[in-house]
């Protein structure tokens, strides 16, 4: 069976050899930074920890994903800086102020947001927002998801492949040559109702145009969804998808940001016309990607035609067991072990992986941190914690 096999029937509650699992998702960089100071010596990891796959020999989930945001991006720009801070335009067009080392590992300020009215959006969507193809899939793109090796990052710009990006960068365009493992169209940050308006507006903006300008808010998630439809459509004249998954990040560790029966009225509709497009398209594993306590949320996201979900973050009180419990076969779930555990050694990593077996059993079920790596996460106890999984999936 391979990978791809596997990853399939598991989020269809079927039967597989050995469980699927990556184990992670994501490594920070000063993690990677900390673990050269203790052992690891590897390539150089970036946020997906490329080369831990093989190294581990663990599955792949393939990024075959374009940037679904601002094309052509707003030039970064520095508007003033000192010795700790920095106040400057991203490629979003936010003017954040953060601090000058440590931008991982600290939350920055969201100063100003590129939309503030409906002229200013229209005006925005029609610059920004366009399908624009030959931005959005430039040969360089076309010629890595056909090889099945790519990994999208924030910015059409900044494309990376895997370790072997060499042999991805020679590659002809062309049928797929990596059938084994799944693949993955994630369009991240800006493939939602929620968090994509929210970088346009930003939070307050947002919160407010729901009661102030609700004509705004629907024109928005109107655009959105036409928008991520068009552009995944792009997307599988170049290369089958497996798995589709937004992007909302609309919680915090206590609850939902915004009124869980206001948000279904404006965005119900949306996610089920895309939802419904998915599906006569042939992709059946639709996921949704958000931190926080999600519990008022995921009801919504059910009836509406999404099968799984990530991360389930213990430290915000989501509990993979209770979940599947008041959802049974009706989500598949992806995530929920606590990285924390990983920061106390072996019996603690031990106990967490033993907490999430069932699940494993019960299937539909794929076990992997409930977020990046953190730096407090040591080198010697993230190798504990990936050689144990293994052991107790039945897989070395």
């Amino acid at each position: 069976m391979t990978s791809r096999e596997r990853f399939l029937k598991t989020l269809s509650f079927e039967p597989v050899d050995v469980p699927w699992t990556r184990a992670y998702a994501f490594v920070w960089p000063e993690t990677e930074s900390v673990w050269r100071t203790q052992g690891y010596e590897g390539p150089e990891l970036g946020w997906h920890g490329e080369g831990l796959p093989q190294r581990f020999a663990l599955d792949e989930l393939l990024r075959v994903d374009p940037w679904y945001g601002p094309v052509p991006e707003f030039e970064q720009k520095v508007i003033e800086e000192d010795e700790q801070i920095r106040l400057y335009v991203n490629h979003e067009g936010i003017l954040m102020r953060e601090f000058k080392t440590h931008t991982d590992t600290s939350m920055p300020q969201f100063v100003k947001f590129p939309v503030e009215s409906r002229a200013e959006f229209e005006s925005f969507a029609a610059e920004r927002l366009a399908l624009n193809p030959e931005a959005r899939f430039p040969e360089d793109w076309q010629r890595r998801v056909a090889a099945g090796k790519l990994h999208a990052v924030a910015g059409s710009a900044n494309i990376t492949a895997n370790a072997d990006g060499a042999a991805v960068r020679a590659a002809p365009v062309g049928p797929a040559l990596a059938d084994d493992h799944p693949r993955l169209c994630w369009a991240d940050r800006w493939g939602g109702f929620f968090g994509s308006l929210r970088n346009m507006l930003g939070l307050e903006g947002l919160c407010q145009a729901f009661y102030d300008d609700p004509a705004l808010v629907e024109r928005m998630m109107e655009q959105r969804a036409e928008a991520v439809i068009r552009i995944t459509e792009e997307v599988m004249k170049h290369t089958r998808i497996d798995a589709f998954w937004y992007w909302e990040d609309m919680a915090y560790n206590h609850a939902s940001l915004v009124d869980p029966r206001m948000y279904r009225a404006f965005a119900f509709k949306h996610y089920r016309r895309v939802n419904d497009w998915l599906r006569q398209k042939g992709i059946r594993h639709i996921g949704l990607d958000s931190d926080g306590n999600i519990s008022e949320l995921i009801p919504i996201w059910v009836d509406a035609g999404i099968t799984h979900l990530w991360p389930f973050e213990v430290q915000s009180g989501m509990d993979v067991l209770a979940v599947r419990k008041k959802y049974g076969r009706s989500l598949a779930l992806m995530g929920g072990i606590d990285k924390r555990a990983l920061a106390h050694g072996k019996a603690e990593i031990r106990r967490e992986i033993d907490r999430v077996m069932p699940l494993v059993e019960d299937g539909g079920y794929i076990p992997e941190l409930d977020h990046s790596v953190p730096p407090n996460v040591s080198w010697p106890n993230f190798v504990e914690y990936v050689g144990y999984l293994k052991r107790r999936l039945g897989r070395g």
